[in-house]
């Protein structure tokens, strides 16, 4: 997996680095939306194995934790010198926050108007000088947006750790990350990557640790997996059909804090089964009430913690009379029917 050949034009995109042992994990990365917008360049994926930054004979990533325990945690020095190595490649070639950072909504909004990134990824041999200088870059970091910083806060990745310690990746996060024109995803292996580095580089730029779900893999290759693709989807033109993600469950708007309903397709009768007929009968505005009804109906099913969440002033008439039907209350107990 690697970057266009040198002097190869590309349009311009998002530039993710993603920085593991295993980088043969992200091969799925070549195929699908996700591929396509990889041709198209509107993903430029560059793929780092953690081991080029190593300077011993076996390669060593890991060391044992500190106040005993079982297990090991990944060294501090290997990761630092990946990552300021990646950081002085983006800024030499030229990154797309350089220029034009993403602005507005990833759906509706434009890509990066910056200049792709060409030329090789970062293989061989890691980089042996002394980390990047210059200022630092003081403050704090900007909520939703890239760290508005000196001059170095254009040329600089936001740092994403998969980790099950971390906040929630949900929908909204997603769409917070498909704003960024440079994201760099650090996989953490064993009991995880020594916090000194999260810390180090959280003082200079954004770093988000994250979670996909309450429970623990063996690394954190499968969770950027899952959050590269619900990253990915919503940068522009890479779905077929820009409303497809307006609909999602989760997205901002109508569907904040709920689960999409069933869907259908021909034909109209499949081993008995019916397609409701309202789905058939072209009044669309039927077709959207039938819709957040069922919408509401499988949130509170399956997740009623999301349905409890709703903001009561979202709901209309027709809303609270069906979650009075379902015996299920958002809000206040006196709240205005």
């Amino acid at each position: 997996m690697t970057a266009a050949p040198h002097g190869e034009r590309r349009s311009p995109g998002m530039r993710l680095d993603i920085v593991s042992i295993f980088p043969e994990y992200f091969s799925p990365l070549d195929v699908s939306l996700i591929g396509k917008a990889r041709e198209r360049g509107t993903l430029d994926v560059r793929v780092h194995q953690l081991r080029d930054w190593t300077h011993d004979v076996h390669k060593t990533v890991d060391d044992t934790p500190y106040g005993g325990g079982p297990g090991m945690v990944m060294k501090p020095e290997v990761w630092g010198e990946a990552i300021d190595a990646i950081i002085a490649d983006g800024r030499a070639a030229g990154s797309p926050a350089a220029d034009s950072p993403i602005t507005g909504s990833p759906i509706t909004g434009s890509p990066a108007t910056g200049s792709p990134i060409t030329g090789s990824p970062i293989t061989g041999s890691p980089a042996t000088g002394s980390p990047i200088t210059g200022s630092p870059i003081t403050g704090s970091p900007a909520t939703g947006s890239p760290f508005a910083g000196g001059p170095e806060a254009s040329a600089t990745p936001r740092i994403i750790v998969p980790t099950p310690s971390g906040r929630p990746f949900t929908q909204e996060i997603a769409q917070e990350l498909a704003a960024e024109p440079w994201l760099l995803f650090a996989c953490g292996r064993y009991e995880g990557i020594d916090s000194r580095v999260m810390r180090e580089y959280g003082a200079r730029m954004r770093v988000d640790e994250l979670s996909i779900g309450d429970y623990v893999l063996a690394g954190g290759e499968v969770a950027v997996l899952v959050m590269v693709e619900a990253i990915g989807r919503l940068l522009p033109g890479v779905l077929g059909n820009v409303h497809s993600a307006v609909d999602d469950s989760f997205a901002p708007g109508a569907m904040r804090n709920l689960l999409e309903g069933p869907v259908y397709t021909k034909p109209p009768v499949w081993r008995g089964h019916e397609v409701p007929e309202v789905l058939l009968s072209g009044h669309h505005g039927k077709i959207a009430r039938w819709r957040r009804d069922e919408a509401l109906r499988r949130t509170v099913a399956n997740r009623p913690e999301l349905a409890a969440a709703i903001d009561p002033e979202t709901l209309d008439k027709h809303d609270r009379k069906l979650l009075d039907e379902l015996a299920f209350r958002v809000g206040p107990e006196d709240m205005a029917n």
